[in-house]
C-alpha cells in the first residue's frame, strides 16, 4: 500500500490518545450545539478520526455523552425505571430511583461527577445532559397543557438539585440520613405537582 493510501485523509489511527481526542471534541461539540444536534460525524471530524472509531470506542452517541461527562452510570438504568412508572407515580419514582443511585456504591463517583458538571465554566453541558437526556422523555410525558413540558421538567429538576445538595454535598439532617422510602413519600408529591399539577 502506498504512503498516500496510508495517510489519505490525515485522520488519526486508533492509537493512544485517540480516545481522549474524541472525548475532548465531544465535550466541545455537545456544549456548542447540544446533544440532539451534535452528530457522531461532526465529533469525529473535530477529533480528526473516522466516525467508525467513535463507535468503536464509545458505541452510541448517548454512551459517548455519558463518557464525556465522566458519569459512572449509564443513564438508561435510571431512565428505564422512570419510564416504566405510571404518570401519577412519577414524583415518588424519580426520588426513589435517583436517591438510590446516590446512596449506592457508585454514589460517591456519581455525586462527584454531577458536582463537577454543575460547577463547570460552561453550563451548556449540564443543561444538555438534564434537558436532552435525563428529562427528555419525562418532558414529553408531562406536556399538558401543550407547551408546559419543559417548564414542568425544569421545576422538578430544581427540586432534585436542592435535594442533592442537602443530602450529599452539604449534608443537612434529617434529609442526609432519611431512608429512601421516607424521602420519596415526603418530597415525591412536590415533584409530582410540578410534573402533573396546576402551575398557576
Amino acid at each position: 500500500m502506498s504512503v498516500e493510501g496510508n495517510s489519505r485523509s490525515g485522520r488519526r489511527p486508533g492509537r493512544s490518545g485517540t480516545r481522549e481526542a474524541i472525548l475532548d471534541a465531544a465535550r466541545v461539540r455537545f456544549a456548542e450545539v447540544g446533544f440532539d444536534r451534535a452528530s457522531i460525524r461532526s465529533i469525529a471530524t473535530a477529533a480528526s478520526v473516522d466516525p467508525a472509531l467513535v463507535h468503536h470506542y464509545f458505541g452510541t452517541k448517548q454512551e459517548l455523552f455519558t463518557a464525556a461527562l465522566e458519569i459512572p452510570i449509564d443513564p438508561d438504568v435510571i431512565l428505564a425505571r422512570i419510564a416504566a412508572a405510571p404518570l401519577e407515580e412519577l414524583g415518588e419514582t424519580i426520588i426513589r430511583t435517583v436517591v438510590s443511585v446516590w446512596d449506592s456504591p457508585i454514589g460517591v463517583q456519581a455525586v462527584a461527577a454531577f458536582r463537577t458538571l454543575l460547577s463547570s465554566a460552561d453550563p451548556a453541558l449540564a443543561r444538555a445532559f438534564l434537558l436532552e437526556i435525563v428529562l427528555k422523555d419525562v418532558r414529553v410525558r408531562v406536556d399538558s397543557p401543550p407547551g408546559t413540558g419543559t417548564k414542568r421538567a425544569v421545576l422538578a429538576a430544581s427540586q432534585l438539585a436542592g435535594l442533592l445538595v442537602t443530602r450529599k454535598i452539604v449534608p443537612m439532617e434529617p434529609i442526609a440520613s432519611m431512608p429512601v422510602e421516607e424521602l420519596a413519600a415526603a418530597v415525591g408529591p412536590n415533584i409530582q405537582r410540578y410534573l402533573t399539577g396546576d402551575l398557576t
